[in-house]
Protein backbone atom coordinates (compact mmCIF):
# COMPACT_ATOMS: atom_id res chain seq x y z
CA UNK A 1 0.00 0.00 0.00
CA UNK A 2 1.01 3.63 -0.81
CA UNK A 3 1.77 6.21 2.16
CA UNK A 4 -0.62 9.03 1.48
CA UNK A 5 -1.43 12.79 2.35
CA UNK A 6 -3.99 14.90 1.54
CA UNK A 7 -4.20 18.68 1.56
CA UNK A 8 -6.71 17.92 5.06
CA UNK A 9 -4.76 18.33 8.03
CA UNK A 10 -1.57 19.74 6.83
CA UNK A 11 -2.17 23.56 7.82
CA UNK A 12 -1.29 26.21 5.96
CA UNK A 13 -0.37 24.64 3.08
CA UNK A 14 0.61 27.62 0.26
CA UNK A 15 -0.90 24.95 -2.30
CA UNK A 16 -0.24 21.14 -4.27
CA UNK A 17 3.62 21.64 -4.90
CA UNK A 18 4.33 22.64 -1.10
CA UNK A 19 2.49 18.92 -0.28
CA UNK A 20 4.40 17.84 -2.99
CA UNK A 21 7.45 18.45 -1.56
CA UNK A 22 6.07 17.51 1.88
CA UNK A 23 5.24 13.95 0.80
CA UNK A 24 8.82 13.74 -0.12
CA UNK A 25 10.59 14.82 2.37
CA UNK A 26 8.82 12.52 5.09
CA UNK A 27 8.85 9.56 2.91
CA UNK A 28 5.37 9.65 1.86
CA UNK A 29 4.73 8.10 -1.63
CA UNK A 30 1.36 9.67 -2.95
CA UNK A 31 -0.50 13.23 -2.85
CA UNK A 32 -4.59 13.82 -3.33
CA UNK A 33 -4.02 16.82 -5.41
CA UNK A 34 -5.81 18.39 -8.40
CA UNK A 35 -3.75 17.68 -11.55
CA UNK A 36 -4.66 20.54 -13.81
CA UNK A 37 -3.87 23.47 -12.03
CA UNK A 38 -0.23 22.03 -11.59
CA UNK A 39 0.20 21.71 -15.41
CA UNK A 40 -1.26 24.80 -16.23
CA UNK A 41 1.53 26.56 -13.66
CA UNK A 42 4.43 24.70 -14.70
CA UNK A 43 3.31 22.81 -17.68
CA UNK A 44 3.34 18.84 -18.00
CA UNK A 45 6.47 18.12 -18.42
CA UNK A 46 7.24 20.39 -15.21
CA UNK A 47 4.95 19.14 -13.37
CA UNK A 48 6.22 15.17 -13.93
CA UNK A 49 9.23 16.89 -13.22
CA UNK A 50 7.91 17.50 -9.62
CA UNK A 51 6.34 14.78 -8.74
CA UNK A 52 9.51 12.25 -9.96
CA UNK A 53 12.10 14.91 -8.00
CA UNK A 54 9.88 13.80 -5.00
CA UNK A 55 9.24 10.42 -5.95
CA UNK A 56 5.68 11.06 -5.04
CA UNK A 57 2.39 9.84 -7.23
CA UNK A 58 -0.99 11.43 -7.63
CA UNK A 59 -2.80 9.53 -5.57
CA UNK A 60 -6.49 10.83 -6.56
CA UNK A 61 -8.46 13.72 -7.75
CA UNK A 62 -11.50 15.16 -6.16
CA UNK A 63 -14.50 15.03 -8.56
CA UNK A 64 -15.07 19.07 -9.35
CA UNK A 65 -18.28 18.14 -11.36
CA UNK A 66 -21.59 19.53 -8.64
CA UNK A 67 -23.27 16.69 -9.36
CA UNK A 68 -25.39 17.90 -6.17
CA UNK A 69 -26.48 21.22 -7.16
CA UNK A 70 -29.09 22.62 -10.41
CA UNK A 71 -28.64 20.92 -13.61
CA UNK A 72 -27.39 23.93 -15.10
CA UNK A 73 -23.93 24.02 -12.82
CA UNK A 74 -24.26 20.27 -13.13
CA UNK A 75 -23.57 20.40 -16.87
CA UNK A 76 -21.18 22.94 -16.77
CA UNK A 77 -18.99 20.93 -14.65
CA UNK A 78 -19.67 18.05 -16.51
CA UNK A 79 -18.03 19.99 -19.68
CA UNK A 80 -14.77 20.82 -17.80
CA UNK A 81 -14.76 16.83 -16.44
CA UNK A 82 -12.78 15.68 -19.27
CA UNK A 83 -9.84 18.71 -19.06
CA UNK A 84 -9.43 17.66 -15.74
CA UNK A 85 -9.23 13.91 -16.74
CA UNK A 86 -7.08 14.26 -19.35
CA UNK A 87 -4.86 16.14 -17.14
CA UNK A 88 -4.82 13.85 -14.02
CA UNK A 89 -4.15 10.53 -16.76
CA UNK A 90 -1.10 12.57 -18.01
CA UNK A 91 0.45 13.04 -14.49
CA UNK A 92 -0.53 8.52 -13.81
CA UNK A 93 -3.78 9.40 -11.80
CA UNK A 94 -6.42 6.56 -12.09
CA UNK A 95 -8.40 7.36 -9.24
CA UNK A 96 -11.17 10.41 -8.57
CA UNK A 97 -13.07 10.57 -5.72
CA UNK A 98 -16.48 12.51 -4.38
CA UNK A 99 -18.65 11.79 -0.93
CA UNK A 100 -21.98 10.97 -0.19
CA UNK A 101 -23.62 13.19 2.77
CA UNK A 102 -25.91 11.13 5.08
CA UNK A 103 -28.97 13.09 4.77
CA UNK A 104 -30.28 15.82 2.25
CA UNK A 105 -32.97 18.07 2.41
CA UNK A 106 -34.55 17.21 -1.33
CA UNK A 107 -36.86 14.80 -1.61
CA UNK A 108 -34.64 11.73 -1.86
CA UNK A 109 -36.08 9.59 -4.19
CA UNK A 110 -36.15 12.11 -6.89
CA UNK A 111 -32.47 12.73 -5.66
CA UNK A 112 -31.86 9.35 -6.06
CA UNK A 113 -32.92 9.18 -9.85
CA UNK A 114 -31.33 12.62 -10.67
CA UNK A 115 -27.67 11.82 -8.61
CA UNK A 116 -27.83 8.15 -10.27
CA UNK A 117 -27.94 9.35 -13.78
CA UNK A 118 -25.33 12.04 -12.85
CA UNK A 119 -22.78 9.94 -11.20
CA UNK A 120 -23.07 8.10 -14.06
CA UNK A 121 -22.74 10.53 -16.66
CA UNK A 122 -19.06 11.53 -14.79
CA UNK A 123 -17.74 8.31 -14.64
CA UNK A 124 -18.32 7.14 -18.27
CA UNK A 125 -16.10 10.47 -18.84
CA UNK A 126 -13.52 9.32 -16.43
CA UNK A 127 -13.58 5.99 -17.82
CA UNK A 128 -12.73 7.23 -21.19
CA UNK A 129 -9.46 8.50 -19.77
CA UNK A 130 -9.05 4.92 -17.86
CA UNK A 131 -10.08 6.74 -14.05
CA UNK A 132 -11.88 4.58 -11.54
CA UNK A 133 -14.51 6.61 -9.23
CA UNK A 134 -14.78 6.77 -6.01
CA UNK A 135 -17.70 7.25 -3.46
CA UNK A 136 -17.34 7.68 0.05
CA UNK A 137 -19.49 7.21 2.63
CA UNK A 138 -20.01 9.29 5.66
CA UNK A 139 -20.96 7.99 8.84
CA UNK A 140 -20.60 10.47 11.87
CA UNK A 141 -23.76 10.15 13.66
CA UNK A 142 -24.55 14.11 13.84
CA UNK A 143 -24.57 13.98 10.10
CA UNK A 144 -27.45 11.78 9.40
CA UNK A 145 -29.64 14.09 11.19
CA UNK A 146 -28.44 17.52 10.07
CA UNK A 147 -30.93 17.59 6.92
CA UNK A 148 -34.35 16.68 6.07
CA UNK A 149 -34.27 13.51 5.09
CA UNK A 150 -31.99 10.23 5.97
CA UNK A 151 -30.22 9.14 2.70
CA UNK A 152 -27.31 6.99 1.82
CA UNK A 153 -24.73 6.45 4.79
CA UNK A 154 -23.79 2.60 5.04
CA UNK A 155 -20.93 0.95 3.26
CA UNK A 156 -23.42 -1.75 1.92
CA UNK A 157 -25.91 0.98 0.40
CA UNK A 158 -22.99 2.88 -1.15
CA UNK A 159 -22.35 -1.08 -2.87
CA UNK A 160 -25.51 -1.07 -4.07
CA UNK A 161 -25.36 2.00 -5.55
CA UNK A 162 -22.67 1.43 -7.48
CA UNK A 163 -24.06 -1.29 -8.74
CA UNK A 164 -27.39 1.08 -9.67
CA UNK A 165 -24.91 3.35 -11.63
CA UNK A 166 -23.58 -0.10 -13.25
CA UNK A 167 -20.13 1.32 -14.75
CA UNK A 168 -17.53 -1.00 -13.98
CA UNK A 169 -15.04 1.91 -12.96
CA UNK A 170 -17.20 3.08 -10.20
CA UNK A 171 -16.32 1.77 -6.50
CA UNK A 172 -15.82 3.19 -2.78
CA UNK A 173 -13.39 5.47 -1.30
CA UNK A 174 -13.20 3.53 1.82
CA UNK A 175 -12.25 5.63 5.21
CA UNK A 176 -11.25 4.56 8.43
CA UNK A 177 -13.39 7.48 10.45
CA UNK A 178 -16.80 6.08 8.50
CA UNK A 179 -15.85 2.60 8.64
CA UNK A 180 -15.39 3.16 12.57
CA UNK A 181 -18.91 5.34 13.07
CA UNK A 182 -21.00 3.03 11.26
CA UNK A 183 -19.98 0.11 13.31
CA UNK A 184 -18.55 -2.20 10.69
CA UNK A 185 -15.31 -4.71 11.62
CA UNK A 186 -12.37 -5.93 9.57
CA UNK A 187 -14.68 -8.14 8.38
CA UNK A 188 -16.63 -5.76 6.16
CA UNK A 189 -13.44 -5.12 4.36
CA UNK A 190 -12.77 -8.80 3.81
CA UNK A 191 -16.20 -9.25 2.18
CA UNK A 192 -14.40 -7.18 -0.52
CA UNK A 193 -12.95 -7.64 -3.62
CA UNK A 194 -9.92 -5.36 -3.91
CA UNK A 195 -11.10 -3.95 -6.76
CA UNK A 196 -14.20 -2.25 -5.54
CA UNK A 197 -12.00 0.20 -3.21
CA UNK A 198 -10.94 3.29 -5.59
CA UNK A 199 -9.44 4.66 -2.64
CA UNK A 200 -8.68 4.70 1.21
CA UNK A 201 -8.34 7.31 3.61
CA UNK A 202 -6.95 6.86 7.04
CA UNK A 203 -7.32 8.86 10.16
CA UNK A 204 -8.10 8.00 13.79
CA UNK A 205 -11.42 8.99 16.42
CA UNK A 206 -10.97 10.80 20.16
CA UNK A 207 -12.50 8.20 23.24
CA UNK A 208 -15.93 9.75 22.99
CA UNK A 209 -18.94 7.52 22.17
CA UNK A 210 -18.72 6.49 18.82
CA UNK A 211 -22.53 8.70 18.94
CA UNK A 212 -20.32 11.65 19.60
CA UNK A 213 -17.52 11.50 17.09
CA UNK A 214 -17.60 14.84 14.75
CA UNK A 215 -17.18 14.61 11.20
CA UNK A 216 -14.81 17.42 12.01
CA UNK A 217 -12.83 15.79 15.47
CA UNK A 218 -10.70 13.49 13.69
CA UNK A 219 -7.21 12.84 15.09
CA UNK A 220 -3.98 11.96 13.14
CA UNK A 221 -3.29 7.94 12.31
CA UNK A 222 -2.55 6.04 16.16
CA UNK A 223 -3.75 9.44 18.41
CA UNK A 224 -7.31 7.95 18.74
CA UNK A 225 -8.96 4.40 19.34
CA UNK A 226 -10.12 2.97 15.79
CA UNK A 227 -8.24 -0.16 14.93
CA UNK A 228 -6.29 0.57 12.42
CA UNK A 229 -3.79 -2.44 12.91
CA UNK A 230 -6.78 -4.29 11.66
CA UNK A 231 -8.18 -2.17 9.05
CA UNK A 232 -4.71 -2.23 7.20
CA UNK A 233 -4.51 -5.68 7.94
CA UNK A 234 -7.68 -6.33 6.15
CA UNK A 235 -7.14 -4.18 3.27
CA UNK A 236 -3.64 -5.94 2.76
CA UNK A 237 -5.12 -9.52 3.19
CA UNK A 238 -7.89 -9.05 0.48
CA UNK A 239 -4.77 -7.14 -1.97
CA UNK A 240 -5.66 -3.47 -1.77
CA UNK A 241 -2.35 -1.73 -2.92
CA UNK A 242 -3.28 1.36 -3.72
CA UNK A 243 -3.10 4.73 -1.89
CA UNK A 244 -3.88 4.49 2.44
CA UNK A 245 -4.55 8.80 2.65
CA UNK A 246 -4.03 10.69 5.42
CA UNK A 247 -7.37 12.61 5.71
CA UNK A 248 -7.88 15.25 8.67
CA UNK A 249 -10.85 16.93 9.14
CA UNK A 250 -10.50 19.24 12.46
CA UNK A 251 -13.13 22.55 13.88
CA UNK A 252 -10.06 24.77 13.70
CA UNK A 253 -7.07 24.47 11.46
CA UNK A 254 -4.12 22.85 13.46
CA UNK A 255 -1.57 25.72 14.77
CA UNK A 256 1.73 23.67 13.24
CA UNK A 257 3.58 24.55 10.79
CA UNK A 258 2.52 21.83 7.51
CA UNK A 259 5.82 20.41 8.31
CA UNK A 260 5.68 20.16 12.02
CA UNK A 261 2.44 18.35 10.79
CA UNK A 262 4.15 16.23 7.79
CA UNK A 263 6.23 15.12 10.67
CA UNK A 264 3.41 14.10 13.03
CA UNK A 265 1.55 12.43 10.19
CA UNK A 266 5.07 10.46 9.49
CA UNK A 267 5.08 9.32 12.91
CA UNK A 268 1.89 8.32 13.08
CA UNK A 269 1.96 6.40 9.88
CA UNK A 270 5.39 5.02 11.32
CA UNK A 271 3.29 3.57 14.33
CA UNK A 272 0.43 2.22 12.71
CA UNK A 273 2.18 0.37 9.94
CA UNK A 274 4.56 -1.04 12.32
CA UNK A 275 1.51 -2.16 14.75
CA UNK A 276 -0.01 -3.73 11.82
CA UNK A 277 3.07 -5.59 10.90
CA UNK A 278 2.84 -4.43 7.24
CA UNK A 279 6.29 -3.00 5.42
CA UNK A 280 6.44 0.54 4.19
Amino acid sequence: MLRGLTGAGMGALSGGEELIRLAGKYGFQSVDVDALPLIEKLGEEGAAGLLDEHGVSIGSIGLSVQWRAGEAEFLEGLQRLPDQAAAARSLGCTRCCTYILPSIDSAPAHFMAIATRRLRQCATVLGAYGISLGLEFVGPHHLRTHWRHPFIWTMEETLDWVAAIGESNVGLLLDAYHWYTTGLGTDAIRSLRAERIVHVHINDAPDVPVEQALDNGRLYPGEGIIDLSGFLNALHDIGYRGPVAQEILTAEQPAESPDQLAQRSKAGFDNVFALAGLPY
